[in-house]
């Protein structure tokens, strides 16, 4: 990756969902614009905030699709990312943004 660009592999989130309700969505439901999760796969040399393995939360629709060797995968800037979930391991568990 070159620049400010990084590759991003979506997170499979097919099949239904379950809303904090306990109602099932199924897979076509349609819903409003939704972001998605990915894990980044590379980062170009002006990234300064992700790195290789993060999981990043991001609007698809808004990414350039791409396919190598047969699998899909997103370039976007790094500006377009607006969340990185990590795991705090000095003061606590779990998923924080």
């Amino acid at each position: 990756m070159l620049h400010d660009r990084v590759l991003v592999k979506l997170a499979d989130e097919d099949g239904e969902r379950r809303s904090t309700g306990g109602i099932v969505i199924p897979a076509t439901a349609q819903v409003a614009r939704r972001l998605s999760w990915g894990d980044v796969l590379g980062v170009g040399n002006n990234v300064r905030n992700v790195k290789v393995s993060d999981r990043v939360l991001f609007n698809p629709e808004d990414q350039l699709e791409v396919e190598i060797q047969g699998d899909g995968y997103l370039v976007m800037r790094e500006r377009d990312i607006h969340a990185i979930a990590t795991e705090r391991t000095e003061q606590g568990t779990g998923l924080y943004l």
